[in-house]
């Protein structure tokens, strides 16, 4: 249903021609100048992080929820939480202003990935 790229793949104003036009398309960002700079650019999201240390990518290193806050305040589009985000974590992120969070390795590496998938959902409901 959409496109999610980085900071050093196709830029996005690009892959926005190359998408049809009801795709979202989304771009990870590290910091307010390129969450700015995305929304500008025609994103339907921003992903910002990594928020906290992840082992997923070895160069991304976590920088707190600061971030989220403050791209949260800087720009209209929904935020999306990036990076070593947990079912004891994903409070802070939601507090500081994620609209939704991308989790790899916690849903992963559960016991039971449905039930772990179940009660992420279930932290943004409430």
């Amino acid at each position: 249903d959409g496109l999610h790229i980085g900071q050093t793949d196709l830029p996005l104003k690009e892959a926005r021609k190359l998408l049809p036009a009801d795709m979202l398309l989304g771009l990870s960002t590290q910091t307010v100048p390129q969450a700015i700079q995305a929304e500008k650019d025609g994103a339907d999201y921003i992903g910002v992080g990594a928020v906290f240390p992840t082992t997923t990518k070895k160069n991304a290193r976590g920088h707190g929820t600061g971030i989220l806050s403050e791209s949260k305040k800087a720009v209209k589009l929904p935020i999306v939480a990036i990076g070593g985000i947990t079912l004891d974590n994903v409070g802070e992120v939601i507090a500081a202003g994620a609209d939704s969070a991308a989790v790899i390795s916690a849903i992963l590496n559960a016991p039971s990935p449905e039930e772990a998938a179940r009660q992420f959902v279930l932290k943004f409901r409430k």
